[in-house]
């Protein structure tokens, strides 16, 4: 649900107060929403009130007063991601099935190409009328999802089918429908981010600039995508906004080397973002290290190399990505590291681009595949990036 953009309709019936914890449900998942009231919606429930749960102006008119600005019915429709009209009255319902558009909302309803949702609500006996039943088949004829409305005691006393169904249940068939669409359902996603820190003493240690902000967007885009994320991550500050990633949380090279060996033959995509310390002392002092005891001299030890293991043990079908930060010969580099590490991918930054690199809101990349294609985007916010790269692996498997 994490930045979906959902239009949410709202007709003339008393289940319009149903309406407000449907859409604080879907704000509160992260979901951008757009209420569109009909002008009989108003009589039930104020747009004030949506308004300050959907937050965002609430729409019903056409032309808004006395400015006469138009309400483009057009770019609604092709905004939404999906459209749930709830409650749908037995007179939408009729216009929806008949083309029948002389309120904004059936004008964008008209408009749209994403999938449409409809949740009636209506007595008993309009629910079950000949015509109305009709206009619900002719609807599902042309691939309108209804959400059926349950068995209850209705607002004219009488008992029985034409309740809107309550809101948490139609979140959760809105929430699985999304789901069941996107395109990384059903993969499984490790993801590194980060620096690691690698000890000197309890009190010092060597590191690198990097924040973890383009692992953590990675991982949240795919699971904004479908995938089932494990998000590895040395120290860092930064925080998933998606909710169903998994974080791990390491400090040294050789400790996110084991989380990354444990999770990496479940996976099917394997993406290494973090920035893995080469070198690691040799020896860790035990207590801190005073200044009175001279300069201390610290000999290193190289760190096994991530990449290189996960390489080594790569499956048939496993999608391999590392990341290249480099400062000179930069192509050439990047292209002999996805070789020698048996990549399929490999993302290039160079710290000669303006924007790219650690401390930045920003990167510039190239993604390079293993059989020597380079595709070089331009600078834009981390966020963006990691849609661009999500989208490139989206683009692979599809051909595969």
């Amino acid at each position: 649900m994490q930045g979906k953009k959902i239009i949410v309709g709202i007709t003339g019936s008393i289940a319009a107060y149903k309406s407000a914890l449907l859409v604080r449900l879907l704000v509160k998942a992260g979901a951008e929403v757009k209420v569109i009231m009909t002008p009989a919606a108003k009589d039930f429930i104020t747009p004030l009130t949506m308004s300050v749960l959907s937050k965002d102006d609430v729409l019903s008119d056409t032309f808004e007063d006395k400015s006469g600005r138009w309400t483009n019915h057009v770019e609604l429709g092709l905004w939404a991601d999906l459209i749930i009209v709830a409650p749908a009255t037995a007179n939408t319902v009729g216009k929806m099935a008949t083309g029948i558009c002389d309120n904004l909302l059936l004008m964008t309803y008209l408009s749209a190409r994403c999938p449409v949702f409809i949740a009636p609500a209506m007595d008993l006996d309009m629910w079950k009328h000949a015509s109305t039943q009709e206009n619900i088949k002719l609807l599902q004829g042309r691939g309108i999802h209804l959400l059926a409305p349950a068995d209850g005691e209705l607002a004219s006393g009488l008992s029985g089918e034409g309740r809107m169904e309550e809101p948490e249940a139609i979140y959760k068939s809105l929430s699985e429908f999304l789901n069941e669409s996107l395109p990384l359902k059903g993969i499984k996603a490790l993801v590194s981010a980060g620096p690691t820190y690698e000890a000197i003493d309890p009190v010092r240690f060597i590191g690198n600039r990097s924040t973890g902000t383009m692992g953590f967007k990675i991982a949240d885009e795919l699971s904004r995508q479908g995938a089932k994320v494990t998000l590895v991550a040395g120290p860092s500050s930064a925080t998933s906004v998606q909710k169903a990633v998994t974080r791990i949380n390491v400090e040294s090279a050789s400790e996110m080397l084991d989380a990354c060996l444990k999770f990496a033959p479940d996976s099917n995509l394997i993406i290494m973002s973090a920035a893995v310390a080469d070198y690691r002392p040799e020896n860790i002092s035990e207590t801190k290290i005073k200044k009175g005891d001279g300069i201390p001299q610290i000999p290193l030890t190289a760190t096994k190399d991530i990449l290189t293991e996960l390489g080594s043990k790569k499956k048939p079908g496993q999608i391999l990505v590392g990341f290249a930060l480099e400062t000179n010969n930069e192509l050439d580099n990047a292209k002999a590291k996805l070789k020698n590490k048996n990549l399929d991918l490999i993302v290039l930054n160079s710290l000669q681009d303006e924007g790219a690199g650690f401390g930045t809101d920003t990167n510039k990349i190239s993604i390079i595949d293993k059989d020597g294609g380079v595709t070089p985007y331009a600078t834009k916010p981390k966020k963006e990036v990691a849609e661009d790269i999500v989208a490139f692996i989206i683009s692979r498997i599809n051909k595969s």
